[in-house]
């Protein structure tokens, strides 16, 4: 099984790495091009305004990453050992399974001329009687990318960096390695700078990689909030490939790998950048000073943490305002009627994406959970984990940027004469949500008491057995969150639907997606908010659950 879930993860990405490379360098044979050349890279290269789409990429990934994992840092430092930052950790975790586009119109209608923003200014504070002519969203330096970014990347940084903690050894040892520096006079800030960061670092470095190789190549936030002359790069590589003209897919081509080589420098910045902090901070962790401006640190996170949880409420209730409103006149901050209509009116032509959204959900996590228990166990049986290369492999498709390879991938589906569409879009979902599944399930699998099979086993019960009847009832909770996760990660794919799908499978996402520009804000914010609650009907029930199948048995 670990053979087999690697192969599954891999070929795929490799061979759609391939099949972008061939037609990168001309050759394509669908189009009657049968030479090697650089017409892609010359075409793409004559491109008006590559250089700010390229620029816009970078530096939209590198800051939005550097700001959330900063702000993930300061909030741990300054509500370490504290009930608080159990508070935030609940606050900000249904942010977590917000999809990126549903987030990304929220943010759009709060800071737009006439969003929730300015009207809560006006005109008491600005007398505007106008919606004034900013340039957010849409921004040409993309601070609404970055800003975007920024607000769903935090809760999952802070959400790795609490889990990581939680591991019982590691907690217990950085919790006690705290308290002591506390007892040597430290500052709290700085006893966490200096003790518990240096051995966290490491549990958050894979994770801020995949965030940031993410952020390199997104398009769904791209898409809704950036510039559109010129876009990033993404967006400009989705543009191509969909075109009428089908000669501009070898330069979408040419665009994927230079997408890729945006992403690898991303990366390769992250690190040097992780170095020189290495280098310059470490004579500071042994200088024994004990303050390092603590106070004025900690007053900076309570104030940060405020506005970062008042955007959020302020995005979200303005998505619920524009969904219900009637006639909403600028500068007032409610509607004057709530209506209704605009649920019904959207219900009455959503069936299908939500019937499609929810087939295909389903059959990829359901894939994805069952091969991860079977690796898991197939681990369990020969006593000992995965190497870290595996572990590293399985994550291949989140540290990959997806358009650099889902454009190889469909080539690829076509050659193979693999014309079914509803199959492509599970495949291409299975292979971003099983990474999500095996992280979520893995550490669960890894911490059973294996005493309990041991019994079973004593007993004569045969290992499929022992599986099903002793291990799988234990991990229920930990199944039922795995597979709400994974529907939350398919639910919001946008890019592994409409390229493999060839646009004929529409879901909430794409409908979302392709609303937020265009459409009726009223209509647009009807789609944000199914999308959220999809996701979030799939984490409820599999907290219920397993309370209303236990609550009769003393666990």
């Amino acid at each position: 099984m670990p053979t087999l879930l690697i192969a599954l993860l891999v070929l795929p990405v490799l061979g759609g790495l391939a099949n972008v490379i061939l037609p990168a360098f001309g050759w394509l044979p669908a189009l009657g091009e049968n030479a090697l050349s650089i017409k892609g890279f010359s075409a793409l290269f004559a491109t008006a305004g590559l250089t700010n789409m390229l620029m816009l990429s970078f530096s939209s990934a590198l800051l939005s990453t550097l700001l959330a994992f900063v702000m993930t840092i300061l909030i741990m430092a300054s509500y370490f050992n504290s009930p608080w930052l159990g508070r935030i950790q609940r606050l900000l975790g249904p942010i977590l399974v917000i999809p990126h586009a549903a987030a990304a119109i929220a943010i759009a209608f709060l800071i737009t001329p006439s969003g929730l923003f300015s009207r809560m200014l006006s005109p008491w504070l600005t007398d505007w009687q106008a919606p004034v002519d900013w340039l957010l969203p849409h921004d040409p330096f993309g601070l609404s990318i970055i800003l975007g970014l920024t607000l769903k990347e935090l809760p999952f940084l802070l959400l790795i960096a609490l889990g990581a903690l939680s591991q019982k050894e590691l907690g217990k040892t950085l919790h006690a390695q705290h308290k002591v520096a506390l007892s040597l006079g430290y500052c709290p800030i700085t006893a966490f700078f200096k003790v518990v960061l240096p051995a966290l670092y490491p549990y958050l470095r894979l994770p801020v990689l995949a965030v940031l190789a993410y952020a390199s190549a997104s398009v769904e936030i791209p898409l809704i909030l950036g510039p559109n002359t010129p876009p990033t790069l993404a967006v400009a590589i989705l543009h191509w490939f969909n075109d009428v003209d089908l000669t501009l897919r070898i330069q979408a081509s040419a665009g994927a790998l230079l997408q890729l080589i945006v992403t690898l420098f991303t990366l390769t910045c992250w690190l040097v950048l992780e170095w020189l902090v290495k280098f310059f901070a470490k004579n500071s962790l042994t200088n024994g000073q004990r303050e390092y401006a603590g106070q004025l640190i900690k007053w900076l996170t309570h104030l940060l943490t405020t506005l970062l949880m008042s955007v959020i409420v302020m995005a979200l209730a303005g998505l619920i305002l524009w969904s219900v409103a009637g006639f909403w006149r600028f500068p007032a901050a409610l509607p004057e009627k709530l209506l209704f209509m605009h649920w019904q009116s959207a219900f009455s032509q959503m069936q299908t994406p939500i019937i499609n959204t929810l087939l295909i959900g389903f059959a990829a996590t359901s894939i994805a959970l069952f091969l991860t228990l079977l690796t898991l166990e197939a681990e369990q049986q020969r006593g000992y984990e995965l190497s870290s290369l595996v572990s590293l492999l399985i994550y291949l498709p989140m540290l990959i940027p997806s358009i650099a390879f889902l454009f190889g991938l469909v080539w690829l589906q076509e050659q193979l004469s693999s014309r079914h569409a509803y199959f492509n879009v599970i495949f291409s979902h299975l292979l971003f949500v099983l990474p999500y599944v095996f992280l979520s399930l893995a550490s669960s699998y890894r911490l059973l008491d294996k005493r309990f099979a041991q019994v079973g086993a004593s007993l004569g019960a045969a290992p499929l057995k022992v599986f099903l009847q002793i291990k799988l009832p234990q991990l229920l909770p930990a199944i039922l969150v795995a597979l709400a996760l994974g529907l939350a990660i398919s639910f919001s794919q946008y890019l592994p639907t409409i390229l493999p799908g060839g646009g004929r499978i529409n879901t909430i996402t794409t409908e979302a997606v392709a609303l937020a520009n265009g459409a009726s804000r009223r209509v647009s914010s009807v789609y944000a908010l199914t999308q959220m609650i999809l996701p979030g009907l799939g984490f409820l029930l599999a907290w219920l659950l397993p309370k209303f199948i236990f609550r009769h048995k003393d666990l």
